[in-house]
């Protein structure tokens, strides 16, 4: 990515910041980024780093700083966080956690990333990483197995035992044949066994159940992230056997036998839970019942191969005084209910403490504008000369105009489109305008005044540096999406409800994350004295999901052929997914061919 990051060489705030990362003389506050140009200046700052951490303020702006990140490093992730208030009935649990040890499992593999997350992901308690590493098992030729052992071991790393494989999280043992579908593989594994020994490890796929590939090892990480063994689950649970005795004591003597009868009904549950499913059971709230030692998601790295970057670090702060203040005053209503015994407020670090923590990392904090409440003291401050790159709203001509100014003024121009032919067809269409264009696919190609590279590749905004004439401009920038009109639809198509009354229990609805489903009515949940409207939908299996009724927006009608009824998904699997996929790469056919 040379042809990126030569430019910047050239200013002399990035070698003043890059001589302060190799003197270790950090953290240091940069102001005058901008949007996408964010992304740019830490890739080219981080570049000799294993890891990047980039913190921002919110979820949209993680997605929208990782799709720039793409452009620069493939190898990037978001690390989601996770609702510790309400996360024992997420249905998007596994999915989660799914996301969560990919990253784990490029650190403890020592592989580069990227990783994008948002203050709170670093707020929950995690266990030591070494404790981690212990949980993961490596299954090759050479292993011999168990079939009674490794049930237990996969059950107790929070596997699901099924009758088939259908998700991640999944095993399934039919004779001489153990099928594992590990939380962070993109497709299922099938050992076949002769005796206890291998004879084969193949990935298959889950629709068809042909196998795909023949591999010699299989890594199975965990499918939860707190797997205490079998002696800490009986200190843990002694230890909530005690509290739960004193908090009851002190509810009755309070006069409150409710709150008594339900915390006791609640951990009378968890226990039973945790006997018989093992690792499946949330554990996140208990978590300092089974470990005396816990630790932050940032003191996973080091500070010899890791470079952080916070995204508006007054907004950070911002973000991490809301979820406090959410998180406090829920646990406050929660432990008058009842509904927690006392240490379980106490399952967050404060954000003021993990702030602390990343000021002795090699941090640099990145912003549009100096803010009075930025959270690190800067022991360097810079300022960057950066404009972004006005819209032109299909207006080629006023582009071509542009391009003609800064090749008289021999700027560096690189042209972003979103796919491959579109790019050459557009170098073409600026030669015709005596403009020095060309296609390359090389990124390590150093550009040279008035030259315009067009290239592969997607950013949401472009940006200008005027001090080293360099130019980036996406492709959005240029062209503005026409409104199609929309045709009639037929009898058949599914259709958008605008309101709930539109539907009557028992119609056939599809959810854009879960699929096909079935409607059945509207009920009233209260969380935390507030009460809501939730559509509940019964999926395959006798999974349920409740949708706020203000999410119409992801839910329509189903409509398919007269007088047949559709098969129905199930949560969480890779059928919908599936199915989406197909559709998607149908339709890229036909716009291929158009």
């Amino acid at each position: 990515m040379n042809t990126f990051v030569a430019p910047l060489r050239e200013l002399k705030e990035f070698n003043d910041i890059k001589d302060n990362i190799i003197k270790k003389s950090l953290p240091v506050q940069v102001t005058g980024c901008i949007d996408s140009q964010k992304s740019h200046l830490a890739y080219g700052l981080g570049n000799d780093f294993r890891y990047k951490v980039i913190i921002t303020y919110n979820d949209i702006k993680a997605k929208e700083i990782y799709e720039d990140y793409r452009l620069y490093d493939r190898e990037v992730y978001i690390y989601p966080a996770k609702d510790i208030i309400f996360y024992s009935a997420d249905i998007r649990g596994n999915a989660i956690v799914r996301e969560r040890l990919k990253v784990l499992r490029r650190i403890i593999e020592n592989k580069r990333a990227t990783i994008i997350l948002t203050l709170d992901s670093g707020m929950d308690r995690l266990l030591p990483l070494d404790m981690v590493k212990n949980r993961v098992i490596t299954i090759n030729m050479e292993t011999t197995i168990d079939l009674q052992e490794i049930s237990g071991t996969l059950s107790h790393l929070g596997y699901e035992r099924q009758g088939q494989v259908e998700n991640p999280g999944d095993f399934a043992i039919r004779g001489g044949i153990i099928d594992i579908f590990p939380l962070t593989e993109e497709a299922p594994y099938r050992i076949e066994l002769w005796g206890d020994e291998i004879d084969s490890i193949r990935t298959f796929d889950v629709s068809s159940q042909r196998s795909i590939e023949q591999v010699s090892e299989l890594i199975v990480y965990p499918a939860s992230e707190i797997i205490p063994d079998e002696k800490r689950i009986q200190d843990g649970l002694r230890k909530i056997e005690e509290e739960e005795k004193q908090y009851v004591k002190k509810l009755r003597g309070e006069f409150k036998t409710e709150e008594s009868a339900r915390i006791q009904k609640i951990v009378a549950e968890f226990k039973e839970n945790l006997l018989e499913i093992g690792g499946s059971t949330p554990m996140e709230s208990y978590i300092n019942y089974f470990y005396d030692t816990t630790v932050s998601f940032f003191d996973y790295f080091n500070n010899e191969d890791t470079l952080f970057f916070l995204d508006e670090p007054g907004r950070i702060v911002e973000k991490g005084e809301a979820v406090e203040l959410e998180f406090r005053e829920s646990m406050i209503n929660r432990i008058e209910k009842g509904y927690i015994l006392p240490s379980q407020m106490d399952v967050l670090y404060g954000y003021k403490e993990v702030l602390s923590l990343l000021s002795r990392k090699n941090s640099i904090m990145l912003s549009t504008m100096e803010g009075k409440n930025v959270p690190i003291t800067p022991k360097h401050k810079y300022d960057f000369t950066v404009q972004s790159i006005a819209s032109y709203n299909n207006n080629f001509e006023v582009l071509v105009k542009d391009l003609q100014r800064w090749k008289k003024n021999k700027y560096r121009v690189i042209l972003l489109s979103g796919s491959k032919t579109r790019a050459m067809r557009l170098s073409e269409d600026l030669r015709e305008f005596d403009l020095n264009a060309f296609y390359s696919d090389d990124m390590n190609r150093e550009l040279q005044n008035s030259e315009i590279m067009v290239a592969n590749g997607n950013l949401r905004r472009g940006f200008e540096y005027p001090i080293i004439k360099l130019v980036i401009i996406s492709e959005s920038d240029i062209f503005t999406a026409e409104k199609k009109k929309k045709r009639k639809r037929s009898n058949y198509e599914g259709k958008k409800i605008q309101s709930f009354t539109e539907l009557v229990p028992g119609d056939y609805v599809i959810h854009e994350n879960h699929g096909v489903g079935i409607y059945r009515g509207i009920e009233k949940i209260e969380v935390d004295k507030i009460a809501k409207d939730y559509i509940k939908i019964e999926y395959g299996g006798g999974g349920v999901l409740y949708v706020l009724a203000t999410g119409l927006d992801l839910i329509q009608r189903y409509s398919g052929s007269e007088g047949r009824k559709p098969k129905l998904n199930k949560l969480n699997s890779v059928e919908w997914k599936n199915t989406k996929s197909r559709v998607k790469g149908a339709v890229k056919e036909i716009a291929g061919e158009l």
